[in-house]
């Protein structure tokens, strides 16, 4: 009375076809992927592989792995304080200088303990000028000029970065009236800062607006859109005198009087190094990266490894050229083009296929899958599924109406693919209103069919080529 066996396959055969998948997503704009034999390369399935579409966030993946090689895993940002005086009874005859290697992840804590470093020295009076050195990277006024002027996520870029180049904005209302204050807050210190101010505008749209006041940012904010409480970050526009203001505030806690900054590209090759910060090694900084798609420390990154390759570009487009050269002569991966290093700019362009020959080239055992963080699998309502059979690391990405995954999943039979995902609507995203751009009607709905049809495709993959 057993039941007659299944036929050889018949579990394979119940699985949907990609197309099906696709047309259920009813994304609309265009899908592509190209999914493959992590070992050996054999492309397995695709759909529109050769069509060029947005990488979004997918692009630090290739960032991850430019820097890996260009920098090295081991490389460390150190940020100086440095002077070409004499030091006497606390007092130093020469002058003082901030010099800075690009650190994308340093913070106000860091600075304070630099401050506090070089009084114990003995520093009580700084006789000569306070100069900072801003040569290590080009100073780029911001990552994409068209995201709104207010994201945080689209700072200035420049040797001397603080708390991911952004100002912590706060207010609260007190009777009819609001106080406001902008500081480079860290996790124990709020000093305030001048070099980016705030006024309330009497209007209720837009929300924000940034003007260039030569000495420092203007920002104002709308009355009828602040409530009673809230904070936001904004953008720094220019990292390099809000660090400067910020170490001057510090060392005058310290009881060290600072005159205005002055700026050069590099101190002088016989100033003697006083206090040192030297950052975690680069393989932590782009594992935080890869977790939490930090663009600032994307393009910090893509532009030392570019310039560790002998070109010193003026800006993130030039630099973007000469990674996707690098991608080309090192994976294999043509017809690329990079605006940025982040992914930010809805202009940069790679074709799935070649995606995923780069996941190959680089190998399902290498730094930069250990680098990328696990996707978990979700049921229908977006529960993560405890001990799912599929085990997937990649990078994700998203803008508006644009979705992106890439990297590897492990089939239960130990069976390891890379593959690449891309889904983006663009002429949707091209037609987003003005006033709507910071969030569009139907990009969240746009963003859970398409992660869903991503996680469809994974399974799929991991049953039919397993």
């Amino acid at each position: 009375m057993r039941p007659q066996l299944r036929p050889t396959g018949f579990l394979i055969r119940t699985i949907p076809e990609a197309a099906d998948l696709i047309r259920d997503a009813n994304l609309g704009g265009r899908v592509g992927f190209a999914v493959a034999d992590a070992a050996t390369g054999e492309m397995l399935e695709v759909v529109n592989p050769l069509y060029p579409l947005p990488p979004a966030s997918v692009a630090k993946a290739v960032t991850c792995a430019y820097a890996l090689d260009r920098v090295g895993p081991a490389h460390r940002f150190r940020t100086r304080i440095v002077s070409d005086g004499v030091l006497a009874d606390g007092r130093l005859d020469g002058d003082l200088w901030l010099v800075g290697s690009g650190d994308p992840i340093f913070d106000t804590d860091a600075l304070a303990g630099m401050c506090a470093q070089l009084t114990e020295m003995g520093v009580r009076e700084v006789t000569g000028r306070f100069r900072v050195a801003t040569g290590a990277l080009p100073e780029i006024w911001q990552i994409d000029p068209a995201q709104l002027p207010h994201v945080g996520y689209n700072p200035a870029i420049s040797a001397l970065n603080l708390n991911f180049n952004r100002v912590h904005f706060e207010w609260e209302r007190v009777g009819e009236d609001y106080t406001i204050s902008m500081d480079a807050r860290s996790a124990s210190l709020r000093p305030a800062v001048q070099v980016a101010r705030m006024q309330i505008a009497e209007r209720t749209t837009p929300v924000y607006t940034y003007s260039d006041a030569d000495s420092h940012d203007a920002w104002t904010v709308a009355r009828g859109a602040l409530g009673d409480a809230g904070a936001r970050w904004l953008p720094v526009r220019r990292p390099a005198a809000y660090m400067a203001e910020v170490f001057q505030t510090l060392m005058a806690e310290q009881g060290v009087r600072l005159p205005s900054p002055e700026y050069a590209r590099s101190a002088p090759d016989t100033a003697l190094v006083l206090v040192e910060h030297s950052s975690d090694p680069l393989e932590d900084i782009l594992r935080g990266m890869m977790r939490w798609s930090t663009n600032l420390t994307a393009e910090v990154m893509g532009l030392m490894a570019t310039q560790a390759g002998g070109t010193q570009p003026a800006g993130l487009t030039e630099s973007g050229t000469a990674m996707a050269q690098w991608m080309a002569d090192r994976m294999g991966a043509r017809n690329v083009h990079f605006v940025d290093h982040s992914g930010l700019g809805v202009g940069s362009r790679i074709r799935p296929q070649d995606m995923t020959r780069a996941l190959i080239a680089a190998g399902p055992t290498s730094r930069l899958r250990d680098l990328m963080k696990d996707i978990p699998m979700r049921d229908g309502d977006g529960n993560v599924i405890e001990d799912h059979p599929v085990e997937v690391v990649a990078k994700t990405g998203t803008l508006n109406f644009v979705s992106t995954l890439a990297g590897y999943a492990r089939a239960p039979s130990g069976r390891d693919l890379a593959f690449t995902i891309f889904c983006a609507d663009l002429d949707r995203r091209d037609a987003i209103p003005e006033d709507q751009r910071e969030r569009p009607q139907g990009t969240r709905t746009y963003n859970r069919a398409a992660k869903r049809l991503q996680q469809a495709l994974v399974e799929r993959w991991s049953t039919v080529y397993a």
